[in-house]
């Protein structure tokens, strides 16, 4: 058995405003070192709830474990290149094949070819066409995994560019749906595949509409 870690470090970071404070100096002969986080909830890995996009939705404690703990099959797109669209017809080629309710990990490999500290890693990633995130839909996963910003408009955040929400097709075909969203995974390369189980819990924030996970895969467990 192998566990591979998949999470990106919460660290300062020029997309979100991250700080990391620390009271405390056990050395000087205090009892305790107490260590205090201020982090998006959607920055870095994360897990999406459906309150994310709509209205009077679940939150994310209301995500139930065994949508985002369980048996996953890998779709390798490694060749895909800056920029690239990503259609229906390469997932197809991609997908190992499994039954429904599988959680479904796009792996990109994407941090090989940009790293995510900087602009690039967003600016130049490749992205879904909206079939394509039909056919996701169509699959009936409990929940897709991304290891690069799977929706074209991500990029245009970064200059505070606003678009119609249609075209964050996986928002607005899958986590619409109620499929839920693991996203910004990293080192997805050092999986073995085609198959593996994945664990993606979300911490438990009531009322946010998104939250941090700690996501690694177990290589070797059966499913």
């Amino acid at each position: 058995m192998r566990i591979v870690d998949l999470s990106m470090p919460i660290a300062p970071h020029f997309r979100w405003r991250t700080q990391v404070s620390v009271t405390g100096d056990i050395k000087a002969g205090d009892q305790f070192r107490i260590s205090r986080l201020d982090a998006a909830c959607h920055g870095f890995s994360h897990v999406d709830a459906q309150a994310h996009i709509l209205a009077d939705a679940p939150t994310i404690e209301s995500t139930p474990l065994d949508r985002v703990v369980g048996p996953c099959r890998i779709l390798r797109l490694h060749d895909a290149q800056p920029n690239e669209p990503i259609g229906p017809e390469r997932l197809a080629a991609a997908d190992p094949g499994g039954a429904e309710g599988e959680i479904l990990l796009l792996s990109a490999a994407w941090d090989r070819q940009r790293d995510w500290n900087t602009p690039e890693f967003w600016r130049d990633a490749p992205w879904l066409t909206r079939d394509a995130a039909e056919w996701l839909k169509a699959r009936r996963p409990s929940a897709l995994a991304f290891d690069f910003p799977q929706d074209y408009p991500i990029r245009l955040l970064l200059d505070n560019v606003t678009v119609p929400f249609d075209q964050h097709v996986t928002h607005d075909v899958c986590l619409r749906a109620g499929i839920t969203l693991i996203e910004y995974l990293v080192n997805t390369a050092a999986l073995a595949g085609p198959r593996s189980f994945l664990c993606a819990a979300p911490l438990k924030v009531p009322g946010a509409d998104g939250a941090p996970a700690r996501i690694f895969a177990i290589e070797g467990l059966a499913a």
